[in-house]
């Protein structure tokens, strides 16, 4: 944050701003608000969640924290800046593309642009360079794309799992960790999305955002501060789980569930902010000798403003405001007339009715479980083994009408370790095309647990493409949408077991003649 420019009381000239000029800039915010209303319903539908309910008061931090500097923007004339101009105009490029791919998270991320536009547009760049720090903590407003937001939880979960077990085994106490399985003998406790953190990160990092800016200290501590939240929150979810096994151990499970489970975070959260201001004690000890930690870290409210007279200057209207709120009016009707895009779904075959018998391979249904239905929200699934005389191979696909709204493929480099699986090896191999047809590239991973061990192949079909990259994939979804208004596609995956003393190579050469088998089979149920 910008250091304060001290000012004799009878030398700051304050200026008066005319009801025209906040009339205009709060209706150009609400228009804003109107184009890219879509996306944000969507943000405020993510507030109702745990990990985001910290959005609705974030807005009020923000106002908060340009109200605490009201003495110095009293004394400063808002120039206005024609690049607060262009950056409406970006936003609104981001919303047309968001609209028009119906992928709102665009949108989402439009909506933050426009304003930042919006408030440039007003003030100048001298006034905007200091308030662009608040405006920064918009951005925790909009929650993370659900393929992130997936990845980063299953990551978290394994973390937590992993650490809360070491913490369990500090008591002598006897446990089995099973991916994200913690197992006592007697007591089984899963590590899923509700105990992953993310419930603690998010808020926390927004608590430590505040904490680094109010701390009178370099750029370089303030970074440390904030970035403290991850591992913070990290160890303490930890200790959390770790707890709830020891006191498990002991014949008290009812701190696994209920009403107790969730006051179990609230403490936590409370005892990981106070480690966020301790970290800010240590830093003021070890690098601001002679300096009182409650100085460094000032909660300062700011001088009241001289009041406005007769004499004092009227602030003028900008000509980019006024460019920037008749963009944004166009955008509006244009958002209003404009025939709503309606999404394409292709005509498919039911996976119900994929091939059982491929060539010397002969298949039966599998069932995948209602809670991991819920948690993949695909449309469409087959899970099958195959088998060859005694080699087996695991089919597995889910096919998505809409990725447009966060319900997608889940990867399995995400999703294989969760189950307590350990991914060995990992990279890519070559499917030599069957009957004329080209080649495509797989994910292969070898991956162990215990003694066992599995081979597995995975790509991701996106219309005509077969993919391996997930972050290609929300890319090519983007593109579809945008020119096809379609998003749909598949996850196709293919595992097989490695009995003892057979070789690799062999396991490669027989995955690879089902992948070739499979392919030619599955586009009926996974249209180009």
């Amino acid at each position: 944050m910008p250091e304060r420019v001290e000012t004799e009381p009878s030398s700051i000239q304050t200026y008066r701003s005319p009801l025209l000029l906040w009339g205009l800039t709060a209706t150009a915010v609400v228009t804003a608000l109107f184009v890219a209303r879509e996306g944000f319903e969507l943000v405020t539908l993510a507030w109702s969640r745990p990990e985001y309910s910290h959005g609705v008061l974030i807005p009020l931090i923000v106002g908060y924290l340009f109200w605490q500097r009201r003495d110095e923007l009293a004394a400063i004339e808002f120039s206005g800046s024609w690049l607060g101009f262009v950056v409406v105009l970006f936003g609104l490029f981001l919303w047309l593309a968001g609209n028009l791919s119906t992928i709102y998270a665009v949108s989402q991320y439009a909506l933050i642009v426009m304003i930042y536009g919006i408030v440039l547009s007003l003030v100048g760049l001298r006034v905007f360079r200091m308030l662009w720090i608040p405006l920064l903590m918009l951005l925790f407003t909009v929650p993370l794309p659900e393929f992130l937001y997936a990845n980063l939880s299953s990551a978290l979960q394994l973390i937590s799992s992993s650490l809360g077990v070491w913490f369990i085994r500090l008591f002598g106490i006897s446990v089995l960790l099973n991916g994200n399985v913690i197992d006592l003998g007697h007591f089984q406790m899963q590590v899923v999305e509700a105990c992953d953190g993310l419930r603690y990160l998010f808020p926390l990092m927004v608590l430590a955002f505040i904490v680094a800016y109010f701390f009178r200290a370099p750029f370089w501590q303030r970074a440390v501060v904030f970035l403290c939240s991850i591992p913070v929150t990290i160890l303490m979810n930890s200790l959390r789980i770790g707890l709830i096994g020891v006191f498990a151990e002991f014949g008290n499970t009812a701190l696994a569930e209920g009403l107790l489970h969730d006051l179990q975070g609230w403490v936590i959260f409370m005892a990981s902010g106070a480690v966020l201001l301790g970290v800010t004690w240590v830093l003021t000890r070890l690098f601001m000798p002679g300096r009182a930690w409650r100085d460094v870290l000032a909660f300062n409210f700011g001088n009241p403003p001289k009041p406005a007279t007769a004499a004092s200057p009227k602030r003028r209207v900008p000509a980019a405001l006024v460019t920037s709120f008749i963009a944004l009016v166009v955008a509006t009707i244009l958002s209003v007339t404009l025939p709503e895009r309606a999404e394409a779904y292709p005509t498919r075959s039911w996976f119900v009715d994929f091939p059982l018998q491929i060539g010397a391979w002969q298949g039966r249904h599998g069932r995948v479980e209602n809670i991991y239905i819920n948690a993949l929200k695909f449309d469409d699934y087959i899970l099958a083994d195959y088998r060859d005389g005694t080699s087996v191979i695991n089919l597995y696909s889910a096919y998505y009408r809409s990725q447009r709204q966060g319900a997608s493929v889940h990867s399995p480099r995400s999703c294989l370790p969760g189950g307590g699986w350990r991914i060995t090896e990992f990279g890519q191999t070559e499917i030599p095309g069957m009957a004329g047809a080209e080649g495509f590239r797989v994910n292969r991973a070898l991956i162990e647990l215990g003694g066992r061990r599995q081979l597995a192949y995975y790509w991701f079909k996106q219309r005509k493409r077969q993919l391996t990259n997930e972050y290609a994939v929300k890319w090519f979804i983007f593109v579809d949408a945008l020119t096809r208004s379609r998003t749909d596609g598949a996850l196709v995956r293919l595992i097989a077991p490695l009995p003892v003393g057979e070789r690799i190579e062999d396991a490669d050469a027989r995955l690879q003649r089902f992948a070739q088998a499979v392919q030619a089979q599955i586009t009926p149920y996974v249209p180009d």
